[in-house]
């Protein structure tokens, strides 16, 4: 498996677990309001980019870089500001969108070399 295509899985992986971590901190494990919160639709900018991540495309790897650093922003202030499991739960969003924010530069790297 060439490096491109490793980098491409793995970010995209990334991206999945992001998605469902969101869905599942906000709907049920640590909702801001009891039985979720219609904070979950922060899924909705991820689902839009999950097509172009899976297939592989370049500019969206590109953007996507941007996109998810207001991940990695709220997760920190939800870090600093929340309690107990919710807390914990940012430091998980913290990590993911470090994992797929150097995956998708990786990515991008590794797919120029390749055209070069």
């Amino acid at each position: 498996m060439t490096r491109s295509r490793s980098t491409h899985l793995a970010a995209a992986g990334a991206l999945s677990m992001l998605i469902l971590l969101c869905l599942a901190w906000e709907l049920w494990l640590a909702p801001l309001r009891p039985g979720g919160s219609w904070l979950a639709l922060k899924v909705l900018p991820l689902l839009w980019i999950t097509p172009g991540i899976v297939r592989g495309r370049l500019y969206t790897f590109r953007a996507s870089t941007m996109l998810i650093m207001a991940y990695f922003a709220e997760g920190t202030v939800r870090a600093y500001t929340d309690q107990e499991v919710s807390g914990l739960l940012a430091f998980a969003e913290i990590a993911l969108t470090s994992l797929f924010f150097v995956l998708a530069i990786a990515h991008v790297r590794a797919s120029r070399a390749v055209r070069s």
